[in-house]
């Protein structure tokens, strides 16, 4: 009974939400008073009701509209919730046996003699209101504490493909969905029946992407080589997720940089995002990540951090292939409009000291191999003084390089700037499909030093543009 009273709060599917267990198997999503009530077969006998609450939006269309895009990558948001009903059976668990060890520890502390002596007294009138209470404390720990309520009202639910109609043909994946009748006003229903259609567009266009990826003409690593796939600006596009990994599997990378932008402007209500990213490369070896300008705040870099990914703290660390690695996260924050603003370290005062950092490096002899950074600018004295093999970064939604500096110890490095991930036009990308090209690249590793790029780019029409593999020599 303990596991069944549990409840945790959780970000959910751009909510503050609470998620509860029960044994009913099926899981309940209660919306709220705008949507209606979803109901559908847990994939076990344990069901979970999850009660949205707070969200950051500005009308219910733009709500519905980012469920559908969520809908279509589900992936990062079934690990919140499981994570969260692991927590509270593993919760449950522990105060189980400590409630159960109890009566074990009193019994061994009274000891065998006084035992004997609490058995003799009990047919003296003493013996009788010492047990009753015992049996009173007891009772009022082990008694279910729904013992008592009131049964929750009689609920009639509805099939979704009656909710909308049998004009809307519904995926496969929605047949056992389930709608609390109750709400049945026409916008409900046209809201409802447009969120399928978006959950529909992006599902196919994402997943024949991800599938047209396993034919991609990308370059095969050798034996000795590191293949490591970069994202950039994703701006809460999850439906490139699955596509990227795609991506990354049909190259070789083991890897995964994330030059930041992966949200709009940092707040909790985009925590969907980062978990789908999370779920996306779960599995991969290693997780290095910058927090992009519209990253704002500390949200973003404690989340992925809490998902297993690796951030920077001002010193270089070991990377891919025995590569040293230094990053910084991006100083300036911006909103969903076309202002910045700087806080803290100014961006030349953050230029200035990872230039510095990267060149007592190379003097110690221990060169620092690639700089992440958000926006690849940062690296350009580190560059110039010759300090620093790749620098790469992304943030102008725009592909560029690789590109050859020659420092001024003579020393070659490269700069490269990914495009958008996220296929953003502005500060946020959640839709049906893309709304510009959507880029990743490969960067493959020898030991320890980069020795090539190749771009691919995903066009709105679903094409792929793949870029030959350039050599980085040095």
């Amino acid at each position: 009974m303990i596991f069944v009273s549990s409840e945790r709060e959780v970000d959910l599917a751009s909510h503050e939400a609470r998620v509860s267990p029960d044994f009913s198997g099926e899981v309940v999503l209660r919306t709220g008073p705008l949507l209606p009530d979803l109901r559908a077969p847990s994939p076990s006998n344990i069901g979970v009701e999850v009660q949205l609450g707070k969200s950051d939006t500005a009308s219910l269309p733009e709500l519905t509209a980012r469920y559908a895009a969520i809908a279509s990558q589900p992936e990062g948001q079934v690990a919140v919730v499981e994570r969260a009903v692991s927590s509270m059976a593993l919760a449950a668990l522990v105060q189980g046996a400590a409630l159960g060890a109890v009566p074990l520890l009193v019994w061994a502390a009274i000891g065998a003699e006084r035992r004997r002596g609490l058995v003799s007294s009990l047919p003296t009138r003493k013996g009788a209101i010492g047990a009753t209470v015992l049996v009173g404390v007891v009772a009022a720990v082990a008694v279910p504490t729904g013992w008592g309520r009131q049964d929750p009202p009689v609920e009639h639910w509805t099939s979704l493909q009656d909710f909308v109609g049998s004009a809307v043909p519904l995926p496969e994946e929605a047949r056992d969905v389930l709608v609390l009748g109750d709400a049945s006003t026409g916008q409900t229903r046209r809201l409802i029946a447009s969120a399928v259609s978006s959950y529909q567009q992006g599902l196919a266009f994402y997943s024949k992407a991800a599938d047209d990826a396993a034919d991609l003409d990308l370059r095969e690593p050798e034996a000795d080589e590191t293949v490591v796939l970069m994202v950039s600006d994703r701006h809460d596009n999850v439906g490139m997720d699955e596509v990227a990994r795609a991506i990354a599997k049909a190259g070789g990378a083991t890897n995964v940089f994330n030059a930041g932008d992966d949200t709009s402007t940092g707040e909790r209500w985009e925590a969907f995002s980062l978990d789908s990213l999370g779920a996306a490369f779960d599995d991969f070896d290693g997780r290095w990540a910058v927090a992009g300008n519209h990253d704002n705040g500390t949200f973003v870099r404690g989340h992925l951090e809490d998902l297993g990914w690796t951030y920077f703290d001002g010193a270089p660390i070991e990377g891919p292939g025995n590569a040293r690695l230094l990053g910084v996260d991006d100083p300036r924050s911006s909103g969903l409009g076309n202002w910045r603003d700087e806080t803290g370290l100014t961006s030349s005062e953050v230029a200035e000291r990872l230039t510095d950092e990267a060149c007592d490096a190379d003097e110690r002899g221990e060169r620092v191999n690639t700089i992440l950074v958000h926006d690849a600018d940062f690296g350009d004295d580190a560059l110039a003084r010759g300090c620093v093999d790749l620098v790469i970064g992304g943030h102008t939604h725009v592909q560029d390089g690789p590109t050859a500096i020659t420092g001024e110890n003579g020393e070659i490095g490269y700069t490269y700037t990914a495009g958008t991930t996220g296929g953003a036009a502005y500060a946020i990308a959640i839709g049906s499909k893309l709304r510009r090209a959507a880029g990743v690249a490969l960067i493959t590793y020898r030991e320890g030093r980069p020795v090539g790029i190749q771009s691919v780019t995903l066009q709105t029409n679903g094409r792929y543009d793949v870029e030959d593999w350039v050599e980085l020599t040095y």
